[in-house]
């Protein structure tokens, strides 16, 4: 058994947490708030449902162009320095968003903004490996992580009374506002990586392009596609289908979608410390999970009271929130240390690229048939990242066997 960490090292991880969770939050936030502001963007720009899914795609092509130029940039230049710059530059995006006056400015500024966002998740996640120990990298991601789903919580909560009251502009100029505070907390606090623990002889570094040639590697990619497409299509359009479908304002639109937002985010934390209690083995998670999120994703489609549809939602929440975490588990145990920050990129762009095609997908779905077979639509989502489970090495070792398999220099394993 490893020894304890020392108390500087537990400081170490706290602090990270605690400053990536915040970082993480934001982000999170300012991506929300244009799907609380869709309603009022359809009103002003004259806008069918497609169009406004095109707002959000838009952010997602750009944000999944630069997912591995994201991870190259933190490999070279450092993960701290990598994530103050993506920090500044989204939040000059988000402000810029509320003086957009046509569809097309609209869609040039959350191009822009998707950019800057997109080299932040793996400047993150590198500054989270540096951080921790092995042992205990999926339980702080997990609490980490857990900022998207109380992001999806509070974001409705405190933006829809703001839109309600000063109109959509009001909502981008303010949360642009915690992301510059947020960026200097991140440059003035962030401790320094804590000492390697791998063995003397250096891990083999790959060049960028070697991780990109890794089949295994995008089938993690593929699954967290398949988790991406349900989260996505659910997040853009709940709002929109609550206030047609039930006349739910948008406000109280926001109070109904806190119960799934809030349970996710209890199911994220649970999803990251199973993972470190199972040492990878996703299988055992994401099977179950997305087979209860798929069925439950059906039951609330098809549901004709608004207490079904949030009964339903909250379950396939919880369901597929578990899921998030076992995806990273093997490929940030197996990826040599130089190597996080494109690996990890690589398989946040297979979620990105969901979010990029879902949302106006499920628009168009609901345009031409109904909002009921656009959500049923998700279950496909739950259907691949259970295949991509099946298909995938389960620790840790195997991935770094199959890595080896490719013909290219196998990374040394950490030690804890």
């Amino acid at each position: 058994m490893s020894a304890p960490p020392p108390q500087s090292a537990r400081r170490t991880v706290r602090i990270t947490i605690t400053l990536l969770f915040a970082a993480w939050l934001v982000d999170y936030a300012d991506r929300l708030v244009v799907n609380l502001a869709l309603p009022s963007l359809g009103d002003e720009f004259d806008l069918s449902r497609g169009e406004q899914g095109l707002i959000v795609s838009v952010f997602f092509l750009a944000y999944a162009l630069c997912q591995i130029p994201g991870g190259m940039l933190a490999d070279r230049y450092g993960a701290q320095r990598v994530t103050c710059w993506a920090l500044l530059s989204w939040s000059v995006f988000t402000a810029l968003t509320g003086f957009a006056w046509s569809f097309a400015v609209l869609l040039v500024i959350r191009f822009a903004f998707g950019a800057a966002e997109g080299i932040f998740p793996p400047a993150a996640l590198k500054a989270l490996v540096e951080r921790t120990t092995p042992e205990e990298r999926m339980g702080a991601n997990g609490l980490i992580m857990s900022s998207n789903a109380l992001a999806g919580v509070l974001t409705p909560l405190l933006v829809a009374p703001l839109i309600a009251a000063f109109g959509w502009r009001s909502a981008f100029f303010s949360t642009a506002a915690l992301g510059v505070f947020v960026v200097v907390a991140v440059r003035m606090r962030l401790p320094a990586p804590l000492p390697r623990t791998e063995p003397d002889a250096p891990a083999v570094p790959r060049r960028a392009s070697g991780v990109l040639r890794l089949g295994v590697v995008w089938r993690f990619a593929a699954m967290m596609f398949g988790y991406s497409a349900i989260v996505w299509g659910l997040t853009t359009w709940m709002p929109s289908y609550l206030r047609d479908e039930f006349g739910v304002s948008l406000t109280a639109a926001g109070m109904i979608g806190a119960v799934p937002g809030l349970a996710g985010a209890g199911a994220t934390i649970v999803g990251g410390r199973l993972s470190d209690r199972l040492g990878g083995h996703h299988r055992k998670v994401i099977v179950p999970g997305m087979t209860v999120g798929g069925v439950a994703l059906l039951l609330m489609a098809f549901s004709d009271s608004l207490t079904g549809f949030v009964v339903f939602a909250t379950l396939a929440s919880v369901s597929i929130a578990l899921c998030y975490m076992p995806i990273f588990a093997v490929p940030l145990g197996g990826l040599a240390a130089e190597d996080v920050g494109v690996g990890s990129a690589v398989i946040v762009f297979g979620g990105q690229v969901a979010g990029m095609a879902v949302p106006p997908v499920v628009g168009l779905l609901a345009d031409t048939f109904s909002f009921q077979v656009a959500f049923a639509f998700l279950v496909l989502g739950a259907v691949i990242a259970t295949a991509m489970a099946l298909l995938t090495p389960q620790d840790a070792a195997s991935f770094r066997t199959a890595a080896g398999a490719s013909g290219l220099p196998t990374p040394v394993k950490e030690r804890s």
